[in-house]
Order: structure tokens, then sequence, then C-alpha cells
């Protein structure tokens, strides 16, 4: 995943030369991931651009690029990192172009390593999706295989609105085919065909929802698995296909389970498919308190365990 978003991040660059990425080490390091290694020595300092340490004034920098006719794609270097570039995120990037009534687009990207696994520090391991999915204004997707990594980073910096582009850190050495065309950018895909429940998830949760397909085989239970892709706008039609087909869905991210996107997933597909359903659609998250030290966040995580149980609970109907 990580060298697919690094092809991508050079065609964006070799395709528009208004086109810029900035962020803390993206350019003579490459990034702390490596994401946009090389990048610098083939397009120059001016088009990959080091940051101070600053997220306030690298999201600030990008309002004032966007409206001058540039397209940024800001790398914010860690999740936990995002929160000092918050207030120009929702009260002027989601804002500007309602605000000028059409007359002012910010086609700005904002890379977020999102999510956790990795045994990092504090302030490293953090799901912030909910946050900006709330804020009307901000398109929020989020990768979930290296052909998506690809594709989607392309589609998100051409498209004319401001992107929440959320990499899934601990899938970025996850190998995979680079299909020969993307799907659009905000529709959900059916990576799991199944009967018997529906487990549906994004970024870094789909592999782990295929892995609790696969192992739910030995019980003969047969899971169909939804990779969202897109979390604002959400495509709920997808999921309401499946869930009317199945009768039964659990919903798994690695966010806190109150108040996250699989509340709003399940409220719109109970409201859609409640004659279809045979049980009440579950969730799979993480327990509502602040991320654990990293010996403790295998427990923290949402696992294939407890993916199984909400499938035990739900058959159980």
């Amino acid at each position: 995943m990580a060298k697919a978003l690094n092809a991508g991040l050079r065609q964006c660059l070799a395709d528009d030369p208004k086109t810029v990425i900035m962020g803390e080490d993206v350019g003579r390091l490459g990034g702390v991931f490596r994401i946009t290694d090389g990048l610098q020595r083939e397009f120059g300092a001016d088009r990959v651009i080091d940051t101070p340490l600053a997220e306030a004034s690298i999201i600030g920098a990008a309002v004032g690029l966007a409206m001058r006719g540039y397209r940024p794609i800001c790398e914010i270097q860690f999740d936990g990192f995002v929160y000092p570039g918050f207030d120009q995120l929702v009260s002027q990037v989601a804002k500007m172009h309602n605000r000028t009534a059409g007359a002012v687009r910010l086609p700005i990207t904002v890379r977020i390593p999102f999510g956790g696994g990795i045994g990092a520090v504090e302030h490293h391991s953090e799901s912030p999706e909910a946050y900006f999915a709330h804020t009307a204004g901000l398109k929020v997707v989020a990768c979930g295989n290296p052909s998506d990594a690809y594709w989607m980073i392309q589609q998100a910096v051409a498209c004319d609105d401001p992107v929440i582009f959320l990499e899934p850190k601990r899938r970025y050495w996850a190998k995979a085919e680079i299909a020969a065309a993307p799907d659009p950018l905000h529709q959900a895909r059916v990576v799991r065909p199944g009967r018997d429940a529906t487990i549906v998830a994004y970024g870094p949760m789909v592999a782990t929802a295929l892995d609790a397909a696969d192992a739910a085989e030995t019980d003969a239970r047969d899971l169909e698995v939804i990779d969202l892709r897109s979390i604002s706008p959400l495509d709920t039609d997808t999921v309401v296909a499946s869930a009317r087909r199945t009768g039964r869905v659990v919903i798994a991210h690695e966010a806190s389970v109150s108040f996250g996107v699989g509340a709003e997933l399940a409220a719109r597909v109970q409201q859609r498919a409640f004659y279809h359903l045979e049980a009440p659609i579950l969730r799979v998250g993480a327990p509502d308190t602040p991320y654990p030290c990293s010996r403790l966040e295998e427990e923290w995580l949402p696992s294939v365990d407890r993916i199984l149980d909400a499938v035990d609970r739900i058959m159980e109907f």
C-alpha cells in the first residue's frame, strides 16, 4: 500500500503542475512512512515542500494556495497531530465554498495515517474520522487495500472539494495487485459475497473482517463483507441492498463505538431495511477510553474473535 500511494502521488504531480505536496519531513526524508519517498528529488523542493512542525500553518497555507489555483496535498504525519489544524479544517476549509456562494473552491487533500496496530506511543494511534464526517463541507474516504490506495488518492486530489484521505497505517505493508481501473470514489464495494450475515468495515478493519469471514466458514457460516471506502458521503444503498439479502448486519471500526460512523450507518440501514432485518444491527469497535499503551492495544482493538462473537449473537435470532 505504501508503494501504491507513492505511485499515485507521483502520478498526481506529473498530471498537474499546480499540484503540490506539503508536510513535515515529506521532502528529503520521504515521510515518516516513506510514502513520499523520492518525490522531492523528482519534482523539486518547490512542489514537495518540507514544512515546520505546525499543522495549523500547513492547513492555513493550503487554503491560500488553493484560493490561488493550486491543488495542495497536505500530509499530517500522524492522526493525533491533526488537532492543531482542526480549527482551520472545520472553520475555513469546510466552509469556504458555501460561505462564498460557490465562488471559491478549495481542492485540498489532507492525508492522515490513522488507526492503531503498530505499537506506537501516545497520540500516534487515533481514529478521528467521526469528527470530520460530522462536518458539512468535508469529504472523508479511507482506503483499505493497495489498489484503492493508488486510485483513490488520485481521485481525491482531482476532486474540487476538500477531502480527508485516511490511510490505515498498519496496512501500509499489505500487498495486492492494482486494478486496471478505479471504482467511483464514494462507492462501497462488496469484497466478499455471502448469504448469512453482512459485515461492514472500512480502512484497517476490512482485512480483519475478511479474516473473520474466512474463520466463520468452519461453522458453515457464509458472511458477506463490504468495504465502505467512503465515510462521507456514505454509500448507504450498497449496505441496504446487502442487509435486505442477508437480514443481519455487523458494523466494525477501530474508533470507539459511541457516536461513531457505525451508529450513523446503523440508523440509516434500519430506516430503509427494517422489515428485512432478522436481528438488531450490532457494532464492534473500541471501548470508550483513550488509546492504551502499545502492550495493551491488541486487547483494545476490534479483533476477529469480537466480530465473530457479534455474528454469533445475531445468528441466535
